[in-house]
């Protein structure tokens, strides 16, 4: 707003939302019933997320309203009719369960932190994406959902954590197909006044904001906090009348397609977001940069030492000291460079303010320093200024050593000090309701508590089949009535035959094999394998006695043409009977739709070409739910398969055309000797007993190895309570260049 007064640099001012929190919570209770007061605490921290029943106390408010407002509790409450709430009210019922949610969480809330950081001294985790919730669309894809999951997991652990990153206020696209198969883009802005979120304000009741030199003018961020659990999440917000209109739209959409705009949100997150813990009087004891996209909080706080009179070198051993980083992917998207000319324009106000030569700033985040032609990437800046880093599986930490081996000339690969961390999911908010509850019959409620025990998980074989396939069924039956009505309306919205609209909700078969495949459409997880051999695709989905059905659904990046146009000859099939009766298609690929899908499919499938899988954590979920995994040994899965717990694809290192063709013949020949025989196996009280003896090897050997408190748990005990070798051997060049 105009004439607020922004606080200096420097200025530490111990303002971090939790009044504005409160206000928040009691202006909401103001619409409540003084016995459903409780919920306005309930519906302001995202805990209730991943409580059993949580949903359920605002859904039951109006389901309806649940969900046209995407599941977000305060619009539930806001647009319920007075008199509905004050029935609510009277319901002894309905009012002992709000009572004991809210115990919970409150209890939840009042554990002993971790002992390994103390609350004073946090874990600050950047990255450029949160997924939290479906209806905080701060996520486009696997990054973000590892992101929220690891806050959840902090949240569990009593880790003291913070989150910090930027407020999209359209978030990542919306996805639309046409009849021809194309993809189109559009985006919804989303009114976070009306989210459980408040904008971190200060004494006076003004807005705290942060400011950054951006294209050479001053752009201003607000900073809004979300709880999750026990962390808050700390997101900047440039949409700021008194900023420039190409200013405001610097936190307009996650992962723009334009360079310059996407260079300024990684200067509003790591510039902005370091500078935003400061006014928040935050001290973080480890800045844990989640990807790269981040890297600029290095500048930022060695620029802070360097002004405080520390000589060069002294200055960027202490901001190594305190670094952790993460990075994600192999593929070059994921790691950007940039040339100057690109990045004066956009940061040249920031370099200058620095006091070292520009050298010195291209030098860190070149892979050769003094290479003056070599553009610099976010990930050897990121690598050059951290303590530690690792990839997120031991497959990927080995792609990444020999990737990065440049950095350290004349060290071995296998020297390379980059670890790993494999990913984790979270396995609370991943597990559908069914499931849980049938653990609870068969491990006791302790069993949330005991996720990383393999011994506890080895009383699975105490469950019996037909309870375990009676939830399997079930879950499936869920998912099936879930695509049948999804895919009718995409049908219907893109304007295709009557036909083919009821071929969806006549055919889709509820006993069927269900397999699920579900990610972004980028070319290298290559969805066209599923059509690389079409007659014996064909021959397989045409099958009437045992019938297979694909559910299949994902993104491309709105300048990916190429993965658009693979996914439009893949859709050109869909005229073909076997196609429109047993594939579909869902648009707008989603958290929400994620869960349904992982939580009924049979079998999910993952094809990406190798080594470019870092990790990958959506057959993680599928496991959690009773799911098999068929994929190829690349990310986690090269690890995590035993010959048991799932099916695996050797993928042979030959040029892409061999590979591909290898590959579509392996996963047919898996689905046709083995997945499906197995599946359809049944005794005389139609049960598949082998099936589900593999199911149970799966849950056994993968979800106590790979959820997300397990990940946590690496990270505390690995790198962020011990300082493993600098990774950043070659700063004695640059500190030469500067002096």
């Amino acid at each position: 707003m105009k004439g607020e007064a922004p606080l200096e640099r420097g200025q530490v001012q111990a303002c971090d939302g939790r009044r504005d929190m409160q206000e928040a919570i009691a202006e909401l209770a103001e619409r409540l019933p003084e016995p459903l007061a409780p919920l306005a605490r309930i519906a302001y921290n995202y805990r209730w997320s991943w409580v059993p029943g949580g949903a359920w106390v605002f859904r039951t408010i109006d389901p309806a309203a649940w969900r046209r407002g995407g599941c977000n509790p305060r619009y539930v409450i806001e647009a319920a009719p007075p008199r509905r709430l004050k029935a609510l009210a009277s319901d002894r019922e309905y009012v002992a369960r709000v009572t004991s949610l809210a115990e919970q969480i409150e209890a939840d809330l009042a554990r002993p932190p971790h002992p390994a950081v103390t609350p004073d001294r946090p874990i600050a985790y950047f990255c450029s994406e949160y997924g939290i919730h479906c209806y905080l669309p701060l996520y486009g894809g696997g990054l973000g959902v590892l992101a929220g999951d690891a806050l959840k997991a902090a949240s569990d652990l009593g880790l003291a954590m913070v989150g910090i990153g930027l407020l999209y206020r359209q978030g990542y696209f919306h996805q639309r197909i046409d009849a021809n198969g194309w993809q189109y883009e559009y985006w919804i802005d989303t009114d976070f006044d009306r989210l459980p979120a408040v904008r971190v304000t200060n004494d006076a009741g003004q807005p705290v904001q942060v400011e950054v030199i951006i294209r050479s003018r001053t752009v201003r961020f607000h900073i809004w906090r979300i709880e999750v659990g026990r962390v808050p999440l700390f997101l900047l917000d440039a949409d700021h009348e008194d900023n420039a209109p190409l200013d405001r739209w610097i936190t307009a959409q996650l992962y723009v397609g334009d360079r310059h705009t996407r260079l300024a949100q990684y200067a509003a997150l790591g510039i902005g977001g370091t500078r935003a813990l400061q006014v928040l009087g935050i001290r973080p004891s480890v800045i844990h940069l989640n990807e790269g996209h981040a890297a600029l909080s290095s500048f930022e706080r060695l620029q802070q030492r360097l002004a405080a009179g520390m000589g060069f070198d002294d200055a960027l051993a202490a901001v190594r000291e305190e670094t952790i980083f993460t990075t994600h992917t192999p593929v070059p998207a994921g790691n950007e460079g940039y040339s100057p000319e690109e990045i004066e324009p956009v940061l040249g106000d920031f370099i200058e303010s620095l006091g070292i030569p520009r050298s010195v700033f291209y030098d860190l985040g070149r892979v050769v320093p003094g290479s003056e032609r070599e553009p610099s990437s976010i990930t050897p800046l990121a690598l050059r200024t951290s303590r530690a880093a690792n990839g997120v599986s031991r497959r990927h930490g080995e792609v990444a050593r020999a990737m990065w081996q440049p950095l350290w000339p004349g060290r071995p690969v296998e020297q390379v000090p980059i670890t790993h961390v494999t990913n984790g999911v979270h396995a609370l908010s991943w597990m559908a309701n069914p499931m849980q509850e049938l653990l609870d019959r068969h491990l006791g409620p302790e069993w949330r508590q005991r996720l990383s025990d393999p011994a506890m998980w080895k009383q699975l074989d105490a469950v019996p089949d037909a309870e375990l396939w009676e939830v399997r069924c079930a879950l499936r039956r869920a998912l099936v009535e879930y695509v049948r009505e999804e895919s009718m309306f995409d049908r219907l919205r893109r304007g295709e035959p009557a036909e083919y609209v009821e071929a969806a909700a006549q055919t889709f078969d509820p006993a069927a094999l269900t397999i699920g495949f579900a990610r972004r459409l980028a070319t290298y997880k290559r969805f066209y394998l599923l059509t690389r051999l079409p007659e014996r695709a064909a021959h397989l989905l045409g099958a009437s006695g045992r019938p297979i059905q694909f559910i299949l659904a994902g993104k491309a990046h709105p300048k990916d043409n190429e993965a658009k146009q693979s996914f439009q000859t893949l859709f050109g099939l869909k005229r073909l009977p076997e196609v429109s009766r047993r594939v579909v298609f869902l648009e707008d690929y989603d958290l929400h739709m994620a869960h349904r899908i992982v939580a009924g499919v049979a079998l999910w499938l993952n094809l990406t070409r190798p080594p470019l899988e870092a990790s990958g954590t959506s057959g993680m979920k599928a496991v959690l739910n009773g799911g098999l995994h068929l994929s190829v040994l690349d990310g986690w899965w090269a690890e995590a398969y035993d010959g048991e717990n799932g099916w695996a694809i050797a993928s042979p290192e030959v040029d892409p055309p061999a590979q591909d063709d290898h590959d579509a013949r392996a996963m047919l020949d898996l689905l046709e000797q083995e997945v499906i025989p197995l599946f359809y196996e049944r005794d005389e009280d139609g049960i598949p007993r082998r099936w589900l003896r593999r199911v149970k090897a799966a849950m056994k050997s993968l979800i106590p190895r790979f959820t997300a408190e397990r990940m946590l748990r690496d990270y505390i005990a690995g790198l962020y309570t011990r300082a493993p070798e600098p990774a950043a051997p070659r700063s004695g060049e640059l500190v030469q260049k500067h002096g």
